[in-house]
């Protein structure tokens, strides 16, 4: 029973992780349906490689997909940290862009709403967050910063496992001392990526073409932004680094409590 106590007190000792999920689909065919539904209801889509990355990291995740605004300040005060997972495309009203690129994919301006200002609660409370592929993009959209609404061969096709090119890791940034890397090896699944920089930001990797690929606030304990899926690259300890920041940086108001 010793035993079984002390692991219920680890567990409950790990820091908890919101990861957002910006995923919004239709729902089952009506055939499907129970008799007293209308219509279709939208599901959700979380890839669990975002949950195993956390629960590697030492985290316990939890899953959010508000579309209400006004319930962020409500999930942050229950949360230690934040993750921001990939997804479609943000709305370029976002960033006061007026014009659509032609290849813009499908929006949705009620979950951008919901996840800008979840952003931005958490980043006026300091909490810790990392942002991957759209989680980037909407950090820097919410320090005021702007997106290429479409780049060109940014799209892989082999498994998210493999890298598709290298970045180039600035020196002396968090991100390389994470990483211990002056190059990473990297997948890609966008075709968005951040354009103008958001106050207070620094672009800490660069692919060859110029194409900004991880973003971050050196004034914050942690906050940082990668265009990759490291989530779906946690077998390379480089990558798993990045979850592994997040839990500790969460981690570190309950240790001080205990301390």
């Amino acid at each position: 029973m010793e035993l079984v106590s002390q692991a219920a007190d680890d567990v409950a000792m790990r820091p908890l992780i919101g990861v957002f999920t910006s995923e919004r689909h239709a729902g089952a065919p009506a055939t499907s349906q129970r008799c007293d539904e209308s219509a279709p209801a939208r599901e959700l889509r979380l890839g669990t490689p975002y949950l195993r990355a956390v629960e590697a990291a030492g985290g316990l995740p939890v899953v959010l997909a508000p579309d209400d605004p006004d319930v962020a300040e409500a999930l942050l005060e229950r949360l230690d940290g934040l993750l921001l997972a990939g997804g479609p495309d943000l709305d370029p009203l976002c960033y006061g862009a007026s014009e659509r690129h032609e290849r813009l994919g499908p929006t949705d301006r009620i979950v951008d709403a919901a996840e800008l200002a979840l952003v931005r609660a958490a980043d006026e409370r300091g909490i810790p967050l990392l942002g991957i592929c759209r989680g980037a993009q909407a950090v820097n959209v919410v320090r005021g910063g702007t997106l290429h609404q479409h780049l060109d061969d940014h799209r892989q096709t082999h498994p998210g496992s493999e890298p598709a090119h290298a970045v180039a890791v600035a020196p002396g940034s968090l991100l390389a001392g994470l990483t211990g890397r002056e190059t990473l090896g990297v997948n890609s699944f966008h075709h968005q990526a951040a354009d103008r920089l958001g106050d207070g930001l620094l672009a800490v990797a660069t692919a060859a073409d110029g194409t900004v690929e991880a973003i971050e606030d050196p004034s914050r304990p942690f906050l940082l932004g990668v265009q990759w899926h490291a989530e779906g690259m946690v077998a390379r300890a480089e990558q798993l680094a990045l979850f592994e920041a997040l839990v500790s940086a969460a981690a570190a108001p309950r240790l001080a409590l205990v301390a």
